[in-house]
């Protein structure tokens, strides 16, 4: 069946996701302070440049070999797993109401979420966009969307701990140092000592 082949379904789901994301966007509370420009530039390079790697086609372009190939039913399977992760952030985003900002930001009436998916991990946004990034690198399956998986979650980090002391300057060490003892950032379990 034509509709179940993955070269339609990664770019429907991606673009679905995008499309819907970037409508909701007008859901937003008014923003009241922003980090300096300076310290945003990071992360976007690194994402930006996880983004492009990612994509099939800069490997095809590049012509870098395949490392495996997960066939054309394993693509599928891959391109179905990224519904997960997009669904995992779409219950952060709704969760996090009129609070969301596509930028590091503190919006009018900011305050700590420590509820539903922000119970489970700091970043619950990132997180499932992590996942969903990384079953699209594995169906890629180069070097070169196994070191743009390596970006994206350079660039997810980068901007969390952003965020992380944007927050703590603007709602208090105090409330948010607690809330970063008590859940993970990223993955939902820890790696280490909390960062605050």
């Amino acid at each position: 069946m034509a509709i179940l082949r993955a070269d339609i379904l990664f770019p429907l789901f991606w673009t679905t996701w995008a499309v819907s994301w970037i409508a909701a966007a007008a859901w937003s509370s008014r923003t009241v302070q922003r980090p300096p420009g300076s310290e945003i530039w990071p992360y976007r390079v690194m994402l930006t440049l996880g983004v492009v790697m990612i994509v099939g086609q800069t490997s095809q372009f590049l012509g870098v070999p395949k490392l495996w190939d997960v066939g054309r039913a394993g693509a599928t399977i891959l391109a179905f797993l990224t519904l997960p992760g997009f669904v995992f952030a779409w219950w952060a985003r709704i969760h996090l109401g009129r609070l969301w900002s596509g930028s590091v930001a503190r919006k009018e009436g900011h305050r700590i979420i420590d509820t539903g998916p922000y119970a489970i991990v700091r970043h619950p946004i990132y997180t499932g966009l992590i996942a969903s990034t990384l079953v699209s690198a594995i169906a890629v399956g180069t070097i070169v969307s196994l070191l743009g998986i390596g970006a994206m979650i350079l660039g997810f980090w980068l901007k969390a701990r952003l965020e992380e002391r944007f927050l703590v300057q603007q709602l208090g060490p105090q409330a948010y140092n607690a809330y970063c003892h008590s859940v993970p950032m990223l993955l939902p379990f820890r790696l280490g000592p909390p960062v605050p």
